[in-house]
């Protein structure tokens, strides 16, 4: 039996507001740009059940569908700045060392043969 995804059933409060809010806005780039679900669903080759899902800010829905609906209205330019490494304030006051590609335990390597 298949494990139940937590994140879908009771996400962080914060992640569902902000998703939903982002639906609620790609929902009105649409209609400022005069096109119907159809329409969008063509241009980035998904079906009109994808585009209402992101609209409704459904968790389930897949991130390339939230990515082309922002290329769909040209407003993908800010996504690119999203996690940029280079202004995670937090995470450079923690980890003076840059270039880490990717988190290790503090096990190490013994010569105990």
């Amino acid at each position: 039996m298949a494990k139940t995804n937590l994140l879908m059933e009771a996400p962080p409060y914060e992640v569902e507001q902000a998703v939903k809010r982002l639906g609620k806005n790609l929902r009105t780039a649409r209609l400022r740009r005069n096109m119907t679900i159809e329409q969008v669903a063509d241009k980035i080759g998904t079906g009109p059940r994808a585009v209402m899902d992101a609209e409704k800010g459904r968790l389930g829905t897949g991130v390339a569908v939230y990515s082309a609906l922002l290329w769909a209205y040209d407003l993908l330019r800010p996504f690119a700045d999203l996690a940029d490494p280079a202004r995670d304030d937090e995470g450079l006051a923690l980890d003076p060392r840059s270039g880490r590609a990717r988190a290790r335990s503090g096990g190490g390597l013994d010569n105990d043969f």
